[in-house]
């Protein structure tokens, strides 16, 4: 019998969990290495005074992608946690109008022709259109491995390019189906917070609106950590072993060929390296100089996706008028999207994105007091300052405290923030990304840095920073097929 493949994963949030899982299944003997303490990389969760945070992702869309990799290898979502579908899915707040957006489609297109008469009909067509793009981009395109155009060149996926709409923007397509100001934003929203201005996201994420709009906003019952806690379970089953608190020092690396580790002054050896750190981290600090897969000309180059100043609030009371998740839009769209892509300068007034789970699940708050998660998107990059964030937080609880017309500052009995530093401290994020980088056409799919170094056998990524993109889905995609192909170069038989 060969001897098992003896492989070691940086990193165990969501890409480096699916990775271990995946090599493990097929025999591979795999040890995953954590600076942080625990497993879930940005899905962390924090208990403090009895309030449960999940310190990242609050999103759960894509059900259908999480149920795929589950089925994988033999399980289901349901056998680690119950998810509950949200309805409404959320609310988004403008300065006169809230609009709460239901769960049933039906309802949705009602609310929409009452809005603007006769935009219903225009949303059936582009959700119809959004499905296929969803169905070949998420089943098919996602899952290449995107290290040369020719994997792209099958007559299904010929046939889908001028379907999947890679060359116009998103904005354009939405801006001639509807005029109305408010049902546009609607639109548009789920591509900034998850990438780049709608002017410059290709058409091909409508199929993002096709995940909100039809599949839904769902929420696992215990906080989206039970879904990361879930893949480590799996993992652990599969003879997975886990160190935690453990940082990644350098890649051995020896005649362009990976041969290990270093941690604590020690080496290890190891067959080949996956890591799902942060791409520049590993590209810039792990690797000596002479093996660096892309200079810094080519990373100041990227257009990255936003950065984000986060708050973790314990409410000593229950606040009224506010939904699971809840978008505030009542300040200037085009004017914030300028300051996060444009001027990357602190947002004046920015739109802000709050997150109610004790309004679902009781369990993440002391009775009769409120879970609240606060968040801003704002330029990588950008200096962090103290001075801004206690100005934004000012400016988040007025908007708060007169949209529920209730007194919320007395009533903080917790408080913690997240923010540019913080990524980089945490993460080792590149600029203090909080999405990785953003989805324009010219960083899509081979354009991505690339899952296997050009110049390294055996050094292998995933992740947010690589293909297919940020969001938990496509990481959970990432860290699979990056293991994949190790499997594939390396001819593994199981």
């Amino acid at each position: 019998m060969p001897e098992k493949l003896k492989l070691a994963v940086i990193g165990a949030g969501i890409s480096g969990l699916a990775a271990a899982i995946e090599l493990a299944d097929k025999g591979c003997k795999v040890a995953v290495f954590e600076k942080n303490p625990s497993y879930g990389g940005r899905g962390q969760m924090i208990e403090r005074n009895g309030f449960k945070f999940d310190l990242g992702p609050s999103w759960y869309w894509m059900p259908d992608v999480f149920e795929r990799f589950f089925q994988d290898y033999g399980k289901s979502t349901s056998d680690y946690y119950e998810l509950l579908r949200l309805d409404p899915s959320y609310q988004i707040i403008f300065s006169n109008e809230t609009i709460q957006i239901p769960a049933e489609i039906h309802e949705t297109y009602a609310l929409f022709e009452q809005i603007e008469p006769g935009s219903s009909v225009f949303l059936e067509k582009f959700l119809k259109e959004a499905k296929y793009k969803y169905e070949v981009g998420m089943q098919e395109f996602v899952r290449k491995p995107a290290l040369q155009i020719s994997e792209f060149l099958s007559i299904r996926l010929l046939k889908s390019v001028f379907s999947m709409e890679l060359f116009s923007s998103l904005e354009a397509a939405v801006f001639k189906g509807v005029k109305n100001d408010k049902l546009r934003k609607l639109l548009c929203f789920p591509v900034l917070f998850l990438g780049a201005k709608p002017s410059e996201t290709p058409a091909l994420y409508s199929l993002m609106n096709y995940a909100d709009l039809i599949l839904g906003s769902w929420y696992p019952k215990g906080g989206m950590i039970k879904l990361f806690e879930a893949l480590y379970l799996i993992a652990i089953e599969k003879g997975v072993q886990f160190h935690f608190n453990t940082a990644v020092e350098k890649i051995n690396i020896e005649n362009k060929t990976v041969n290990g580790i270093r941690i604590a002054g020690k080496d290890l050896y190891f067959d080949a390296v996956l890591s799902t750190a942060d791409y520049h981290h590993t590209d810039t600090a792990l690797v000596d100089s002479k093996y660096r897969q892309y200079s810094n000309s080519y990373w100041e180059d990227r257009t990255m996706a936003p950065s984000a100043l986060i708050f973790y609030l314990g409410i000593n009371k229950r606040i009224d008028h506010l939904l699971h998740h809840n978008l505030f839009f009542n300040s200037g769209f085009e004017k914030h999207t300028a300051e996060i892509y444009d001027t990357k300068v602190w947002p004046e007034e920015p739109l802000f994105y709050a997150c109610v789970p004790s309004k679902t699940d009781l369990s993440v708050a002391p009775p009769g007091s409120e879970n609240l998660f606060l968040l801003v998107p704002i330029a990588s990059g950008i200096k962090d300052s103290l001075d801004q964030q206690d100005r934004i937080f000012e400016y988040l609880l007025d908007q708060l405290e007169t949209h529920t017309g209730q007194e919320i500052r007395s009533s903080i009995c917790f408080k913690e923030s997240m923010c540019v530093h913080d990524f980089e401290q945490a993460y080792n994020s590149f600029k203090g990304n909080a999405y990785g980088l953003a989805n324009t056409l010219k960083q899509t799919s081979i354009l991505k840095p690339r899952i296997r170094h050009n110049k390294v056998k055996g050094l292998y990524f995933a992740g947010q920073l690589t293909h297919p993109g940020p969001g938990l889905p496509p990481s959970l995609i990432s860290g699979q097929i990056s293991a994949k192909q190790i499997l594939k170069d390396y001819k593994y038989e199981f």
